[in-house]
């Protein structure tokens, strides 16, 4: 299985990857600097039913630095033909996100993190420019 992140790179010059199946065209940024997966909170708000709650909260390093405790969910998306379930802090990223958006016409929704690829056995192919299981 392959998920390439080659469009990503060549809109925006990030690596991103698009959902398919019921949440179809959720984009994701891949990093492997994040110690967590994140859903921006400006999603989470709009789709809240597509996540289970968790009990815990957690505590991730934001974008400039500072400590914040967040709430953490699960939840479910499918890449290709494969589905995966991790769980996700919520995270409000608005205003670099928004900037994003206005260079690149590209709507982020959330990170896929070191933990993602981890917990799915990914590996990042950066001749083919894909994410694969192989």
């Amino acid at each position: 299985m392959e998920i390439s992140f080659l469009p990503g790179l060549k809109k925006a010059f990030m690596p991103l990857v698009v959902s398919s199946g019921e949440l179809k065209n959720w984009c994701f940024l891949i990093d492997t600097g994040s110690t967590h997966n994140i859903i921006f909170s400006y999603v989470y708000e709009h789709f809240k039913e597509q996540f289970k709650v968790l009990e815990d909260a957690t505590d991730i390093m934001g974008i400039e630095g500072n400590k914040k405790e967040v709430s953490a969910v699960e939840g479910t998306f499918q890449f290709g033909d494969t589905e995966y379930t991790s769980q996700f802090c919520i995270f409000d990223a608005t205003d670099a996100m928004t900037q994003v958006y206005e260079e690149s016409g590209i709507q982020i929704c959330g990170i896929l993190g070191i933990t993602f690829l981890i917990e799915n056995h990914l590996k990042i192919d950066f001749e083919k420019y894909v994410l694969t299981d192989n």
